[in-house]
């Protein structure tokens, strides 16, 4: 836990033009550097929250050895139509889930199940309720499993008129706005980090999109994201989702 959370924090504020450096720059002048500095403090606390909360539901979800030749029966009979027998959509209307985290997916299935004592779940998805509403714990670790072990497809960005501000805030943020570079928590290459952060490379940029735009809103609920999405223009949005989109 340690040396991910060193890591995590030695990426975030590491590039002199977006880290530290810049927040202290002599040619900043100092209400500017305060306001800089605050904005990344806060970037940082809810940052460690969200990792502290991935750690705790990621060891709970270890509890239960996955089998994903068992998940494979599920995946094909029940997410096949939506998301593809081998994870990798056909339609932009549906997340690819191949090569996506184990903890991740496990998570997230969980999260469109309504908890004992909630009345709505933590992810709100009519169709998506139906269908994780029947899977047991062990069905949901089953079919992560599976689709953790599937080769994801690659993608490709379409708007060339946005690739360099989506390379821009994907590299390095936008630190007026107190906006951290994807990159720091995503990789460099999308990969995401195991437990803590979901793999974006090759996913659909629609549907990418389409989920910051829910975490903007507020209709999508994750402490992390919520107030890193709520900070991007719509034109920002779109140009880094089709950005990671092109990520391999």
């Amino acid at each position: 836990m340690g040396r991910a959370l060193g890591r995590m924090f030695a990426v975030r504020l590491g590039p002199p033009r977006y880290g530290v450096r810049a927040l202290y720059s002599h040619k900043t002048k100092p209400g500017v550097r305060m306001n800089r500095l605050c904005k990344a403090l806060v970037v940082l606390e809810v940052a460690v929250a969200g990792w502290l909360g991935w750690a705790i539901e990621a060891n709970a979800a270890e509890a239960v050895k996955p089998d994903a030749t068992k998940g494979q029966a599920i995946a094909t009979g029940v997410c096949a139509a939506c998301h593809g027998a081998d994870g990798n959509s056909a339609s932009s209307a549906f997340p690819k889930l191949a090569g996506q985290h184990q903890a991740y997916l496990v998570k997230q299935l969980n999260d469109f199940k309504v908890k004992p004592g909630e009345k709505v779940a933590a992810r709100q998805n009519p169709i998506m309720a139906g269908i994780v509403g029947p899977l047991s714990d062990q069905d949901m670790a089953n079919v992560a499993a599976y689709f953790a072990q599937q080769v994801p497809k690659g993608g490709a960005a379409h708007d060339a008129a946005t690739v360099a501000l989506g390379q821009k805030i994907y590299r390095g943020g936008i630190a007026d706005k107190g906006v951290p570079a994807c990159a720091s928590c995503h990789g460099p290459t999308g990969q995401g980090l195991p437990v803590q952060y979901p793999r974006v490379s090759g996913q659909w940029a629609d549907y990418t999109s389409a989920q910051l735009t829910a975490f903007a809103g507020g209709t999508r609920k994750n402490e992390v994201m919520q107030p890193i999405a709520s900070r991007l223009s719509e034109k920002e949005l779109k140009a880094v989702a089709d950005y990671m989109a092109g990520l391999h």
